[in-house]
């Protein structure tokens, strides 16, 4: 799916890899199984909640939205790396999988920073 929108086309990307290596990983490490279906929904959350953002009702739910894409590409990070600690992944897995996380993360924290330093704060009595 290509959108044109950087952030969009990187998330869904990664949603789609994520999916297929849980799919792989779940057919090797059967025993895993709720630690694999963690970072599957950690890691597709990402792109939902990117996509949900474009339809934000004001500027403060759409830095909002990507705070909460940020907190899950922070948590899918933290799954890969469990996953490369534990031999879950391989080594050459998680280096072809880690990166884009990691990427996924700077692109939102540079959104998140550009809005926030572009934006008035609005207090509200």
């Amino acid at each position: 799916m290509e959108t044109g929108n950087v952030v969009a086309d990187k998330s869904y990307a990664f949603s789609v890899r994520i999916v297929k290596m849980c799919r792989s990983l779940s057919k090797r490490h059967t025993t895993d199984y709720v630690l694999i279906r963690q970072v599957l929904k950690s890691g597709t959350a990402i792109g939902a909640l990117v996509s949900e953002a474009k339809f934000a009702q004001s500027k403060a739910d759409f830095i909002n939205k990507n705070n909460i894409a940020l907190k899950e590409a922070n948590e899918t990070k933290y799954w890969l790396n469990l996953f490369h600690d534990t031999g879950i992944l391989s080594e050459k897995e998680y280096t072809s999988i880690f990166p884009d996380c990691v990427e996924l993360v700077k692109i939102l924290v540079s959104i998140i920073n550009s809005l926030k330093t572009n934006s008035k704060e609005v207090v509200f009595d």
